[in-house]
C-alpha cells in the first residue's frame, strides 16, 4: 500500500512539473537600424505560448525611463501568440542600447529583450560634413 501511494505521490508531482507554460519569441533583439529624430519608436516583440498551461505575463519593465514597453493584459493561452510593445523616445539622439525584462510563470520566468539602432539628427550637419564642404569649396 505505501509503494502504491508513493508511486501516486510521484506522478502527480512529475505532471505537475510537465504541465507549464512556456514563452517563446520570434526574435529576443530587434534592431532600429539608423533612425531620425522624432520618428516613430514603436516596436513589437511577438512570443508564442509553446506550453500546456496559460501563459501570464506578471511585469514588463525597461533599462530606462526612455524605453516604455507594455504587456499583455490577460492570459496567454497554450499555442496562441501575444505581443509586448516598446516605445522608445526617439527625441534623444544617440545610440540605442536597451534592455526590457520580462517576467511570467513561464518555466523560463525571466527573459531580456534587447533593442538596437541608432537616432539621428539629419536637420543638423556633423563636423566632418561641415569641414569637408569647406574644403571643396575653397
Amino acid at each position: 500500500m505505501k509503494q502504491l501511494i508513493t508511486i501516486l505521490f510521484i506522478g502527480l508531482i512529475s505532471f505537475g512539473i510537465n504541465a507549464q507554460a512556456k514563452i517563446e519569441f520570434k526574435a529576443e533583439t530587434i534592431d532600429y537600424g539608423t533612425i531620425e529624430k522624432g520618428a516613430d519608436g514603436v516596436r513589437v516583440f511577438e512570443f508564442t505560448n509553446t506550453g500546456n498551461e496559460p501563459l501570464i505575463i506578471s511585469n514588463v519593465k525597461s533599462s530606462c525611463g526612455c524605453t516604455v514597453p507594455s504587456k499583455p493584459d490577460g492570459p496567454i493561452m497554450p499555442g496562441k501568440t501575444g505581443e509586448i510593445k516598446v516605445k522608445y523616445d526617439t527625441n534623444r539622439v544617440n545610440p540605442i542600447r536597451k534592455t526590457i525584462t520580462v517576467m511570467s510563470n513561464a518555466d523560463t520566468p525571466t527573459v531580456a529583450l534587447k533593442i538596437k539602432g541608432l537616432v539621428v539628427d539629419t536637420s543638423k550637419a556633423s563636423v566632418l560634413d561641415k569641414t569637408e564642404k569647406s574644403i571643396v569649396e575653397n
